[in-house]
Order: structure tokens, then C-alpha cells, then sequence
């Protein structure tokens, strides 16, 4: 099927991706989305007010943002737009996109702002009160750090769903370290003629505000804290958990940063959109659960429920990009769908440029986009794992208009 709506051409954006801790780290995470969304839409001539729906994707909180999507929008001088707040971890992107398809499918709105924000970086500490505790104690956690650490569904670490899947499938160290020189060497292209493909999509050179937003800090111009990984490097590294199989070279890093899409009617789409004769509609989305612990199985149920919707095989697919939180990932991806690992991914990932959470999946569908508009259109998947053993997929087709 083709859903009604569509992504005009260009009418989206991504930070650069910063490594936690880093340039991005004491930034509030909507403010800071707000003020690029801002500028960004000043840049492409499309006016806030023309929205008056919208999403905002965050799986960390900040101070205020149980305001959620109407204060992003009345910063940026959309107010009268309205819409929802979402956080499903790591696939709250495509998430975002579903729900701004859906509101233009049933005639709520001709054009919604999508914006995934989230700042993995000092993360907040939250107290629960519970007054008949022991002593009136109540319960605490670390936000960002505790939830890396513990699904409360067993009590086990992300990485832990990676070591489970590994033995299951027989996934080695040796294996997955060969694909993460070839996602290195796949990011490396995104870079090459002065980041070429990266300033397709963008915000470069970014300046960095400071906190109050008054002045500029210091400037990025491309993500920050990226490793590239050699051979020799990765032959050092030794499993994470004793007797397992993931390295930390075979894994993503936590990271902080916003990107946006648009989605709009056809006719709002061809209006907004960079170029009028590239079109870009959605065909189809799938979600999908793994058992208990097996998170990064999940994402094959859910990109063939997105292949079924689209009515479309793997085959068909043009271009494959993923969320792969591991190398493992991919090459599970790979073996159950008949897909070719080393063909997925072909400008970066998050498993080298890393993984802010909220727009982790907004950034890999734009490099989707651009990928596919560079090869003269076709059909693209993205895919990606998420906590809960949870995941979503989404199918897109570029062509000439």
C-alpha cells in the first residue's frame, strides 16, 4: 500500500551525532531542537505556522518536557500546532513517523513536524517517594545508566540480549569485528569529498550555543567522537562479559543529538519540497517483539510485517539501512532475510556514529532518502531493534515525481 502521506524532498534535518559527554552534553535536548528546527526551517523558506500538528520523539527526560511537543512548537513560533510526545527507546523515530502519517491518512492535518530529540549525557536521577517505606524511603534510579543496565522483564543488560543471540545463532567475536571494518569503511564514504553526502542532510557547520543560547560555544562540523576502527584496534579488544562475544568495538556508544522530518498531502509535499520532481512515499510499517532477552531478533518479524504492508519482498529493496545497537545485528538481520549484510548501510549507521536514542532512527531513514534520490530513486527499508525486545520497520520509495 502507499500511504497519503508523503516526505517532500529535503524537508528534513540531523545534527551531527556527538559522542556523551561531549560538545552537546549540557544542552537541554528540546531547547536545542527547537532552536535547529528553527533555523532550519528559516533556511528551506517554510514557514512554523503552516503546522498545526506535530510530534516530538524523546526517550530521556529533561526539565519541562512533560510540555512535550506544544512548547517545542511555541518555541519555534508554531503555536497553534499540537500533538503528542513519544518515547518507545530506540524506535521511537519511526514510531514519530507513524503517528505523523496516520494524522494526514485520516484528514487531521496536510502537514505535521516530526522532531526526535534526546541527550543520553547527564542523564536526570529521579526520586520515587513512597512514605511507607522502611523509614518513609523511597525508590531512585539513574535514567539513562540503570536502563542500560536492567530490563526489568529478567533483570538482564542490553548487552546481554546480543551475548543470547550470539549463541544462539553461532555469531563470534571474528565475524562480527569483520563487519564493523566494513561499517567503518561504509561511514568513511560519507565522509569522503568534504563530507559530501553528509551536507546533503546536515545542519554543517553547526554552532553549538552555549546553555542560554546566546552566544555560540564552539562550532561541529560533522559528529563528534566517532571511532574508526582497524583491524589491529579490534584485535586488542576483548569481550565486554567474560566468556562472551561482543567487544565494545562490536557496539554502538551512546550520543547526543536532534534530527526532524516532515511529512505532508502530496500537493503540501510537492510545495515544501527541495526538489519538486523528487517524491518520496511511504509504503509500509511494521513492528515486532523477540522473546525475552533476544532483542536483536525482533527486527525481522517487524520489517517483514512492513514488506507485507508494502507488498514488497526484500528482493525488492534498493537500499537496507538499520539501527544496529551491534554488529550482530546486521548479520542476524542478514542471514534470516536473505539480505546482504555488506550492501546495508552503505553511507554510516549507528553502530559508528552512534546512538542519541529518540532520532537514531530519524537520522538513518534521512540517509535512506539520499541514498536512494543518489541512485535515481528505488525502494528502501530501515529497520531497528529496540528495549523491550521491541522493534519497528518502515519502507519508503523515492522516484522521479
Amino acid at each position: 500500500m502507499a500511504y497519503l502521506a508523503e516526505i517532500p524532498y529535503g524537508a528534513y534535518w540531523s545534527t551531527p551525532f556527538a559522542r556523551w559527554q561531549g560538545a552537546l552534553a549540557n544542552l537541554h535536548s528540546v531547547e536545542l531542537a527547537a532552536h535547529v528546527a528553527k533555523g532550519e526551517l528559516d533556511r528551506r523558506g517554510i514557514d512554523p505556522g503552516c503546522f498545526d500538528f506535530g510530534v516530538l520523539g524523546i526517550s530521556v527526560p529533561q526539565k519541562h518536557s512533560f510540555y512535550g511537543f506544544p512548547w517545542l512548537a511555541a518555541l519555534i513560533g508554531a503555536r497553534d500546532a499540537t500533538g503528542p510526545a513519544i518515547g518507545q527507546a530506540c524506535a521511537t523515530s519511526v514510531r514519530c513517523l507513524l503517528t505523523g502519517a496516520q494524522e494526514i491518512e485520516v484528514g487531521q492535518t496536510d502537514a505535521a513536524l516530526l522532531v526526535a530529540c534526546d541527550r543520553t549525557s547527564n542523564g536526570p536521577h529521579i526520586y520515587y517517594p513512597n512514605p511507607a517505606g522502611p523509614g518513609g524511603l523511597g525508590a531512585h534510579e539513574n535514567w539513562v545508566m540503570d536502563n542500560f543496565s536492567c530490563d526489568p522483564n529478567g533483570g538482564h543488560a542490553m548487552v546481554t540480549t546480543a551475548e543470547n543471540v550470539a549463541a544462539k545463532h553461532g555469531i563470534g567475536t571474528e565475524e562480527q569485528h569483520e563487519l564493523v571494518l566494513r561499517r567503518t569503511e561504509q561511514y568513511r564514504a560519507a565522509l569522503a569529498d568534504d563530507r559530501a553526502f553528509q551536507r546533503r542532510y546536515m545542519v554543517s557547520p553547526m554552532e553549538v550555543p552555549t546553555p542560554n543560547f546566546r552566544k555560540t560555544a564552539m562550532v561541529l562540523d560533522g559528529d563528534e567522537g566517532v571511532t574508526l576502527s582497524t583491524a589491529e584496534g579490534l584485535a586488542r579488544l576483548k569481550p565486554v562479559l567474560k566468556d562472551g562475544t561482543v567487544t565494545f568495538g562490536g557496539q554502538t556508544h551512546p550520543a547526543d543529538g536532534n534530527a526532524a522530518i516532515i511529512v505532508a498531502s502530496a500537493d503540501r509535499a510537492r510545495e515544501m519540497s527541495a526538489n519538486p520532481k523528487i517524491r518520496v512515499r511511504i509504503l509500509g510499517f511494521g513492528s515486532g517483539r523477540a522473546d525475552a532477552a533476544y532483542m536483536p531478533e525482533a527486527t525481522i518479524p517487524a520489517a517483514r510485517a512492513a514488506l507485507k504492508q508494502a507488498g514488497l519482498g526484500i528482493a525488492d529493496m534498493d537500499a537496507i539501512n538499520s539501527h544496529n545497537p551491534f554488529a550482530l545485528n546486521d548479520i542476524l538481520f542478514a542471514r534470516e532475510t536473505g539480505a546482504d549484510a555488506n550492501r546495508m548501510n552503505n553511507y554510516g549507521c549507528s553502530l559508528i556514529w552512534g546512538h542519541p536514542q529518540g532520532p537514531t532512527g530519524m537520522r538513518s531513514i534521512i540517509e535512506l532518502i539520499e541514498e536512494l534520490a543518489l541512485r535515481g530513486g528505488g525502494n528502501g527499508l530501515f529497520e531497528g531493534c529496540a528495549a523491550g525486545d521491541t522493534s519497528m520497520a518502515v519502507v519508503i520509495n523515492v522516484s522521479d515525481g
